[in-house]
């Protein structure tokens, strides 16, 4: 009796305009497949990155996969995880006709991506005497127009708090949503911090995390009263490559335990009403010539919203 042949695995990744970036995720994708020769694996983005997420697909079929999971390769579920990609992939089983898949979760606080944001605040504080309980985190996150995924950066910012010994963990947004960095560095400091890290809420090197990185610098220079360190972005850490199988097994499984609970495509949230009920629109990729379709993902519906 032959063993059938595993779905195939799908990495959706934002994209950015940092080439470092982008190519750290190309990296990501091809480091799971050297892990996993049993399953063929494939990457591609939603905007500014090559290649475009319809041509991993186009990869994958021209590979013999029928069936394949879709991971999305993001810390929070907001307009790209909700919306984007569910409408992307529903465009791709029009192109592909015969082809299936299921939809993961995005990565979220998993304890397992607490442990590594806990190793960059101690590579940050390398080369001090500082006691955990004098030290103050800045979380910050990408940032969304989406409540619901501002809340998950501050539900991390809380898990990694608890049990740690931290003075303190705020949080701050690089873009879209406040506050801001030099607000998050302001409150910290009126709190009565003495030591501040700035930890970057991201996968990958980038643009953004260039940007809090640059903030932080500045806000710094003009409060020299205060200690402000920069930690790094957590990066391709085993940790993270187990964590993406995960939710692949979970989707594959059918097992994903989405928490809708507080979307803004589903309840009414005071000041985003008119979100409830929106259909997904894919979000276009300037090298995916595809033909423009709205569609609903398994019931839920999304929007484009970032």
């Amino acid at each position: 009796m032959t063993t059938p042949t595993p779905p195939a695995l799908l990495i959706a990744g934002h994209g950015t305009r940092d080439d470092a970036g982008a190519e750290a995720f190309r990296d990501f994708v091809r480091e799971l497949g050297r892990r996993h020769p049993e399953l063929p694996v494939a990457g591609g983005f939603i905007e500014l990155s090559p290649p475009p997420l319809g041509e991993a697909v186009t990869e994958l079929v021209e590979r013999g996969v029928r069936r394949f999971a879709a991971v999305p390769l993001m810390l929070v579920s907001a307009g790209h995880a909700k919306g984007d990609i569910p409408a992307a992939l529903a465009r791709e089983k029009e192109r592909h006709p015969g082809i299936s898949y299921a939809y993961g979760r995005p990565l979220g606080p998993h304890p397992a991506l607490l442990r590594v944001l806990e190793r960059r605040l101690e590579e940050a504080l390398e080369g001090t005497a500082a006691h955990r309980s004098d030290v103050t985190v800045l979380l910050v996150g990408r940032g969304s127009t989406d409540p619901d995924a501002n809340a998950e950066v501050f539900k991390a910012a809380r898990l990694l708090w608890e049990g740690r010994e931290y003075a303190g963990v705020e949080t701050a947004f690089v873009s879209l949503a406040a506050p801001d960095v030099p607000s998050g560095l302001e409150r910290c400091a009126r709190l009565g911090a003495r030591r501040i890290v700035v930890l970057p809420y991201f996968l990958f090197t980038g643009i953004l995390p260039d940007r809090v990185r640059r903030q932080t610098r500045d806000w710094a220079a003009a409060h020299p009263e205060v200690e402000v360190r920069s930690a790094d972005v957590i990066g391709p850490e085993p940790e993270l490559l187990d964590l993406v199988m995960e939710r692949y097994e979970e989707a594959v499984k059918g097992d994903l335990r989405m928490n809708c609970d507080s979307c803004v495509y589903r309840i009414a949230l005071p000041g985003f009403e008119d979100k409830v009920g929106l259909p997904q629109q894919p979000h276009f990729h300037p090298d995916d010539d595809g033909h423009h379709h709205g569609h609903h993902h398994g019931g839920h519906a999304h929007s484009h919203a970032h």
